[in-house]
């Protein structure tokens, strides 16, 4: 009997390590690389004491089990990563199933509509969480602009204490301690998504205009060409017959 619990047992462990080594999936270009414009980066650090069995099993495992894993991230090649508003004092960052908004008030300090949606595996179940910092709320979001230019790069950290259901409002119990919302970004312009979208906005206006003058020449062109063959024909009977 001993020997069988102790095979399962080697057995049970030699699967964990094998999930644990392999390699997790690439996340993408660093956000160092800013040749192919705006990148981001965000992690979330989930408290120790609210991992199943205190965060020994590996990530890969928990996940396929719709537990809570150790981390989770998303950043600008997540699908339908976008980034929204940026300035000095706030900050959006958005992918499919994910929403982050930081603020500060103008001492500096974490404001209260700071908060992360994020989709999270909780014992067995796959649920979106709204979670925002507590009442004294702790982090700070930090930016530089890049000489020469209105590009912003930074970096932040925040801690969330309360969750609640985003589908349903409702206050959950998880998690036991804050999680750790970290990252930066490089790149994106003073006011983000606004400015791009204002850039788009006009490029159909530009595109309409330059058909209509181009459509303008060509009409003046054949109207003149006609002209000149009417005039010509008037004065040489004999090409018009």
């Amino acid at each position: 009997m001993k020997t069988s619990l102790i095979i399962i047992a080697l057995a049970l462990l030699a699967c964990i390590v094998w999930l644990g080594s392999r390699p997790d999936e690439p996340v993408g270009v660093s956000v160092s690389d800013t040749s192919r414009g705006p990148s981001f980066e965000v992690r979330v650090v989930m408290p120790r004491s609210g991992l199943p069995l205190g965060g020994i099993l590996p990530d890969a495992l928990v996940e396929k089990l719709d537990g809570t894993p150790r981390e989770l991230r998303f950043d600008h090649t997540s699908r339908g990563a976008r980034i929204g508003s940026v300035e000095n004092d706030r900050l959006e960052l958005r992918a499919d199933g994910w929403a982050l908004f930081i603020e500060t008030d103008g001492e500096g300090a974490i404001a209260p509509g700071t908060h992360l949606v994020f989709p999270l595996g909780l014992g067995g179940t796959r649920v979106r969480l709204d979670c925002r910092p507590a009442d004294r709320a702790i982090g700070y979001l930090r930016t530089t602009t890049r000489a020469g230019s209105d590009e912003l790069d930074g970096r932040f950290l925040v801690e969330l204490a309360t969750c609640k259901n985003a589908e349903s409002g409702k206050a959950t119990n998880w998690p036991p301690a804050a999680l750790t919302v970290r990252g930066s970004f490089e790149g994106p312009p003073h006011g983000g998504r606004s400015r791009a979208q204002g850039k788009a906005q006009r490029w159909p206006q530009l595109r309409r205009g330059l058909a209509f003058k181009l459509k303008g020449r060509n009409y003046l062109r054949n109207m003149l060409s006609r002209r000149q063959l009417q005039g010509f024909v008037e004065l040489n009977p004999l090409a018009g017959g």
